[in-house]
């Protein structure tokens, strides 16, 4: 494991390269890095929390992706699977940062998908609503009542159901999907 900012590009190359290194190739690219954000009206927030939350959310993710690119490439096979947010869909009030940085993960993965068409690797991602996890520690009580209230099953999502989907997503046996946006949101988002 290697610790690091997610938004150096730097960062990304070494983490790249000593992988290659420990383990022959890279075979998957996980973008999971993400935080919240200060939450409030849009003319309210700093334009440095607009700066805080987009390195980690969106150039996080377009920084490891370049890094990986050509090494996948170069072997024919590679997944990548960008964690975005039905959040990146429809917005939320009072999260402006969060749900636009999500919306460009969203767009990224769209358009990386097809540059990488004809390589043999896959670039997807996932928009799950709200999940179980320490990123609720971020939002108010009455943001996290919100957002469970939009979700028609009625409850946040659980780790290991996201963990099934990007398994799957990182698998061979999804081949034939790529660019693509895959909802795991419990009814919220259908499209």
């Amino acid at each position: 494991m290697q610790i690091g900012d997610v938004s150096d590009p730097i960062f990304a190359q070494e983490v790249v390269e000593n992988s290659t290194k420990e383990w022959g190739s890279i075979q998957i690219l996980v973008n999971n890095a993400g935080i919240g954000g200060k939450n409030g009206n849009l003319w309210e927030l700093d334009v440095n929390e607009m700066d805080r939350v987009y390195k980690v959310n969106f150039r996080g993710v377009y920084v490891f992706c370049s890094a990986v690119a050509q090494t996948m490439i170069d072997q024919n096979y590679g997944r990548i699977v960008n964690i975005a947010s039905v959040a990146g869909k429809e917005g939320n009030p009072r999260m402006v940062p969060y749900s636009s940085t999500k919306a460009a993960v969203i767009a990224l993965t769209k358009s990386l998908g097809k540059e990488l068409a004809h390589s043999g690797v896959t670039a997807n991602c996932i928009t799950p609503a709200v999940v179980q996890t320490r990123l609720l520690e971020e939002f108010t009580q009455e943001q996290i009542d919100y957002m469970v209230s939009k979700i028609p099953i009625g409850r946040t999502g659980e780790i290991e159901e996201l963990a099934s989907l990007v398994a799957w997503i990182c698998s061979k046996e999804c081949s034939f999907s790529t660019g693509a946006v895959f909802d795991i949101s419990g009814g919220r988002s259908t499209y």
